[in-house]
């Protein structure tokens, strides 16, 4: 993992930004902001977590990158694993999804409340 430590640290601030947002702002609009940023700092440390410097792109094109080139054996210890960045991709998919989503909530409580302030919508009744 050397060479990462930066990315994970950087990753690991950026969620407790996150959440020292959610836990002490009132606004909801910044509590949104505070889940994004949990959403991103998670996205990228699990890249970071999933990188090795010095390899490459799981992808053959060169015949150099194969093992045996007779059986055609790939020399697997010359690639990254495509499944973080996989999953940090439909991650960042579904996280747009559900911060849109949040959005539309904001947008709602605000027309019903006209006002932002968590604090106020605890007198709420359905």
């Amino acid at each position: 993992m050397a060479g990462n430590e930066l990315y994970v640290a950087t990753g690991l601030i950026v969620i407790l930004i996150g959440f020292a947002t959610v836990l002490v702002k009132r606004n909801i609009l910044k509590i949104v902001i505070g889940f994004s940023l949990i959403d991103s700092g998670t996205n990228l440390l699990i890249v970071a977590l999933g990188y090795f410097p010095g390899r490459t792109a799981p992808i053959v094109n060169n015949p150099d990158m194969l093992a045996n080139r007779a059986t055609l054996l790939v020399n697997t210890a010359r690639f990254v694993d495509p499944v973080p960045q996989a999953l940090v991709l439909t991650a960042i998919v579904i996280g747009v999804g559900v911060t849109a989503l949040m959005l539309a909530y904001v947008v709602r409580l605000y027309a019903t409340g006209k006002t932002l302030d968590v604090r106020q919508f605890g007198r709420m009744k359905w």
